[in-house]
Order: structure tokens, then C-alpha cells, then sequence
């Protein structure tokens, strides 16, 4: 039993931030459950546990328990939930590191959480149809954080393409918008919540592209404050060591130089689409050996 938290430990570890996540929300989900299991044996109503971990559109209960902004997104306590919440972030997230860095996919997670969390607690108190359930309704599950970094990576590569089965190709921002269109469909179903949520998500996804593409990274600030917590927990660990980081490389110049990189790979596609593999140069084969490797 040791060896087996020992080997997640390392997985753990020595994952990109992308499978941290998965690790994180499928963690969670199994410590949850197997509370909940605990105390329906004995008769006790698991929902006083998920009040403390979930998030409440009554703006009164979020001053008790302001964590819940964070601790809603890792929450799940369905099954099919979690499991599509997952194949959703591992698809699309992967897709993401490859023009974006992994704190900002990090960003893109908590923030665009958050922006679900905000305008889940708008919409049920200023539309007149929620009025009955404001003061009751829950937010959990990873689809605000999901639609963000899925809406993101959509429209700063608008052109990208992916294949989908018994369809083919498919640019990824076609498959954003009928999302859209299907969470806008749905605000006034029994999971209204989840799905305004959703949009809260895809729009802060959207204008992260937007402002990406003018040099401007919107999940800045967030990693600025998880940067400060760390290294605050650094100094109480170790009191008599200085902690300093300093990244090589921005985000600026890091999407710059990714960007860079796509747009060469995409007239190496084109070149071999239009004249065949002997049309390449050398280096160019080598490049587009390179890519495939990734």
C-alpha cells in the first residue's frame, strides 16, 4: 500500500499542470464520495458536507464561507460529471499548451472559475425567474474553469482543426459555439446554474484571446498571487534561505515565439499539402519530423 502512494506521489510530481489538475479534481472526488458513503451509514445527510465545499448564490452565505469561489471547481460528486469534465480538460487543455504556457492554462483555470462563480451569483439574483432559488441554489463541478481554457484556445487559434468522430475535421471554434449555443439554450433548465456558469467561463476564455493577441495576459495577476502564496510558504518553511525566481522567458515572448513557430509549421503543411514530401527542404523535414515528436 505504501509503494502505491509512493508511485502517485511521483506521478503527481512530475506531471505538467495540466495533469495536476485531473489529479487534483479526481482526488477530491474520491475523498468526497467516500465521506458521503460514511455518513449515510450512518444516517447523517452528506449535503451539510457539501454546504461547506460547494458554492451558494446567496451573497449572505458566501461572506461565511468566501473559499468556496475556489473550492466549487474541483468539486464533483457524479460520476458521469467528473468524467466528462476531465476528457474535456485533457482534450482541450493539451491543445492549449501548445500555444499557451502552463501557468497560464493555470490562470485560465482559476479565473475563469471564478468568472463562472460571478456570473452564476449575478444571474440568480437580478433575473426575476431565479428569485425562488437564490437563496438555495449550488454551484460545483470544473465546467466554468473548462469552458474558459475550451473558449480560449478557440478564438486565439480560430483556424485550428481537430478530428472528430464520424465527422472529420472540424475547426475547434465551430465546436465552441455550438457549446454556446447549447448553454444558452439551456439557462432556464434544471441545471441553469451550470450552465450560466459555463458562460461565465467561455466569455472570460474569449476575452483572455482577445487581450493575449494585444500583449496583454488577463491571468497575470492570479499566478502573481499563487507566486506570493508559495513563496510565503517557502520563507516559513525555511526561514534562513532567500527564495528568488526568475523565469527565462516571459509570457509575452513565450507566445510570441510559439506563435512564431505555428505559423512556420503551418507553411510547411501547406507546402507539403500543395507539392508533396519531396518538396521539402531538408531542415524543413526536419522541423516538421520535430513536431510530430511533440
Amino acid at each position: 500500500m505504501e509503494d502505491i502512494f509512493i508511485r502517485l506521489k511521483r506521478f503527481f510530481s512530475r506531471g505538467n499542470l495540466l495533469s495536476k489538475f485531473i489529479f487534483i479534481n479526481a482526488g477530491v472526488f474520491i475523498v468526497i464520495r467516500l465521506a458521503m458513503v460514511f455518513l449515510t451509514l450512518f444516517e447523517v445527510n452528506s449535503d451539510h458536507l457539501l454546504e461547506y465545499v460547494r458554492m451558494s448564490s446567496s451573497p449572505a452565505l458566501l461572506l461565511y464561507r468566501p473559499w468556496t469561489v475556489i473550492t466549487y471547481m474541483f468539486l464533483h460528486v457524479d460520476l458521469l460529471h467528473i468524467l466528462f469534465n476531465m476528457l474535456w480538460l485533457y482534450w482541450f487543455g493539451g491543445i492549449s499548451l501548445l500555444f499557451f504556457s502552463e501557468r497560464q492554462l493555470g490562470g485560465l483555470y482559476v479565473t475563469g472559475g471564478i468568472a463562472g462563480a460571478i456570473l452564476f451569483m449575478l444571474a440568480y439574483n437580478i433575473f426575476p425567474y431565479f428569485r425562488n432559488l437564490a437563496g438555495h441554489s449550488m454551484l460545483m463541478g470544473a465546467s466554468a474553469s473548462v469552458m474558459a481554457i475550451v473558449f480560449a484556445v478557440s478564438f486565439y487559434r480560430k483556424n485550428y482543426e481537430i478530428n472528430l468522430l464520424l465527422i472529420g475535421r472540424v475547426k475547434l471554434i465551430y465546436l465552441a459555439l455550438f457549446t454556446l449555443l447549447v448553454d444558452l439554450l439551456s439557462i432556464t433548465s434544471s441545471n441553469a446554474g451550470g450552465h450560466i456558469a459555463h458562460l461565465g467561463g467561455a466569455a472570460f476564455g474569449i476575452l483572455f484571446a482577445g487581450q493575449l493577441k494585444q500583449g496583454r495576459d488577463l491571468t497575470a495577476f492570479v499566478n502573481r498571487g499563487i507566486d506570493r502564496l508559495a513563496n510565503l510558504k517557502k520563507r516559513r518553511r525555511r526561514p534562513y534561505m532567500k527564495v528568488t525566481y526568475r523565469r527565462p522567458e516571459s509570457d509575452m515572448d513565450y507566445n510570441a515565439r510559439k506563435c512564431k513557430e505555428m505559423d512556420a509549421l503551418d507553411a510547411i503543411l501547406e507546402k507539403l499539402k500543395r507539392s508533396g514530401y519531396d518538396s521539402l527542404s531538408a531542415d524543413e523535414k526536419k522541423r516538421l519530423f520535430d513536431a510530430s515528436r511533440k
